[in-house]
This record gives structure tokens, sequence and C-alpha cells, in this order.
């Protein structure tokens, strides 16, 4: 497993591993173990689903719209237990899978019941119950957008032996070894407020009053996002948690209109702004994200040497420092 700076570390030992083997082989075979495993889908597609899954979790926990974090060390202990809780039902829904009939575990899957656990700490907390069961071990860390999947059957030396307050034990070196990884290091789609430097979120949540735009306003905050942000894809979640109010996509089209003289463009997944993003060499935002972008137009017979796109009747090209004055296009 690919190790990032600040998380725990887990060195390889040997004799842990070796220890894992010798219990594997004392083990039945464990045919409910293989179901579960093969009803999940392969690879990337396993990894896309849950990168899914936890984005949405994380961000309805939040509640950008309605309260402006963007960050989950701000929610409320009580949230950060129910982060865990939103991601069992959103990945129940996801994926198709019904509710543990004896009630005790959260999924029934293939056939089989499975427990839910999900950290974004450093290692699981396993209840009593669960000893004995197939777990589900989700972890995710918004702040390096990394997240883990795996399954593991709970046996006693798979767990330390200290207890905490709720009497749950956290999983052993042995215990992190035997995990079957479905997703050993996936990429958490971003949270691009929380991946920028302080002084531009600041910029964006108190911007200055701009033209016919108040300071502090939702239209002026989205402008004051997409000036900032610019060449990466945003989510709807960000320009609503940035707008704090419920028609995102209009303060976007408004935003288009208050940047233009500015010579910024904010492209979407409607008529022409596909071709424009990518003939600019821009990711294409598919429904529910942007891009901005700043242009200038090409003098006649002017050649870069950079991508340019024909929009109109003129020919534009990404601006950068040192360029003629930038100027976007009437309309796109």
């Amino acid at each position: 497993m690919a190790e990032h700076p600040g998380d725990p570390v887990l060195p390889l030992d040997l004799s842990a591993a070796t220890h894992v083997s010798s219990l594997a082989a004392a083990r039945r075979p464990d045919s409910a173990f293989d179901d579960v495993i093969g009803a999940f889908p392969p690879g990337e597609e396993c990894a896309a689903a849950f990168g899914w899954v936890l984005r949405q979790s994380i961000d309805e926990v939040l509640d950008g719209q309605r309260t402006g974090r963007f960050d989950v060390d701000d929610l409320e202990k009580t949230e950060k237990t129910y982060l865990g809780t939103k991601v069992e039902i959103i990945a129940r829904d996801h994926f198709g899978w019904e509710r543990g009939q004896r009630g005790r575990m959260d999924y029934l899957i293939a056939g089989h019941e499975v427990d839910s656990k999900f950290t974004s700490g450093g290692n699981w907390t396993i209840p009593a119950e669960a000893v004995g069961h197939i777990c589900l071990l989700v972890k995710a860390d918004d702040h390096r957008s990394s997240f883990q999947v795996g399954l593991v059957r709970i046996h006693e030396d798979l767990l330390n032996a200290g207890r905490n307050r709720d009497g749950k034990r956290s999983l052993s070196a042995i215990g992190r070894q035997a995990v079957h990884w479905l997703v050993r290091d996936g990429r958490l789609p971003p949270n691009i407020l929380l991946s920028l430097a302080p002084h531009e979120r600041d910029a964006i949540f108190h911007p200055p009053a701009t033209g016919r735009r108040r300071s502090g306003s939702g239209q002026a905050r989205t402008n004051a996002l997409f000036r900032r942000v610019r060449g990466r894809l945003v989510d709807r979640n960000t320009v609503l948690t940035v707008a704090r109010q419920d028609d995102g996509p209009k303060r976007v089209r408004d935003a288009r209109i208050d940047l233009r003289p500015e010579g910024i463009m904010v492209l979407g997944h409607q008529n022409q702004h596909p071709r424009i993003a990518r003939a600019l060499d821009l990711p294409v935002p598919d429904k529910g994200s942007w891009i901005a972008v700043k242009v200038r137009r090409l003098a006649p017979g002017e050649e870069s040497g950079r991508p340019a796109v024909e929009i109109g009747t003129g020919w534009y090209t990404v601006w950068s420092e040192g360029d003629p004055a930038p100027e976007a296009p009437e309309s796109y």
C-alpha cells in the first residue's frame, strides 16, 4: 500500500506476514468470503464507484450550501460519527444491496451478512459483535484525496488487545495484512476548496465589491471562485458551498457575463463548450461541472504555438502572463 505523509506507518513485518499465512492455512476455506469478493466490480470500476460514494457522503454531511463548510475537521463530533452511517446508506443504495436480514449486520451481499466499518483516521474500531463476521472496511482522507476499501473476516487473533471506552478494538498489524483490498490506493474526487491555499479561499469567500456585485453576495463569491480557480473542473457542490444559494447553475450563467470583460470564459457541458475545452486541451466538463479559462484573441495570421480554437469570427488561445490583454468572445 502506498503510504502518505502523516499516515500511521505499518512496517513490512515478515513474521506477521508468516503468521497471517499460517492462520489462513489453519482455517477452513471461506466460500462465503469468496462470494462477497466476487460481488464487487473489478479494478477501476470498483474504485470509481467508491470514489463517488465517498465524495457524495462527505459532501452531504458537510452540507455546504447551508453551512458554507468544506472541511470534515469542522464537523461536530456527532456529525463525524454520522459520516460512517452516511457512507453505509449511500453505498447500500448505489450498489443495490439489502440490509442484513438479522438486524445485526449492515448489508446482505451475495446472500451473506456483511458489516460496514468506516474511518477517517488511521485504523478501524471493531465491536465484539462483529467478530466472526465479514466486514467491509472503508477509509477516506479528504485532505489527501485518498481512500481504501477492503474486506476481512474478523477473528480474535486479528485484533489488538486494548479496548476503547466503548469496548471496541482496532485491527492489529496482522489484521491489516489479512485484509483483501478491493481498492488499495484510491483517489478520492478532489475537494477543490480544501485544496486551495488559505489566502485563495479567503479571496473567494470574502471578495471585494466589483461592478454591480456587492461585496459578500453569493454572485460575487461565485465570480471570485471562477476568477481564482481556472483550468480545473469545479463541481456543482463547490458552487453551492460558495454561493450559499439554491440556484447554483444560475450563478454560473451570470458569472459568464460578469467575467467576460476580464477575458474569462466559464465552460459547461452544453452547446459548443465541450468542443472549446477539447481544442484548448482542457478537461471537458460533464453535467454538473464547469471549468474557467482566461483567453485572448489571436491577431490575424498570428501563430501562438499553443492550442487555439475558433469561436465565432475569431481564434482564441489560453492567456498567459506577458501576453496581450485577455479578451473573451461576446458569446460562446
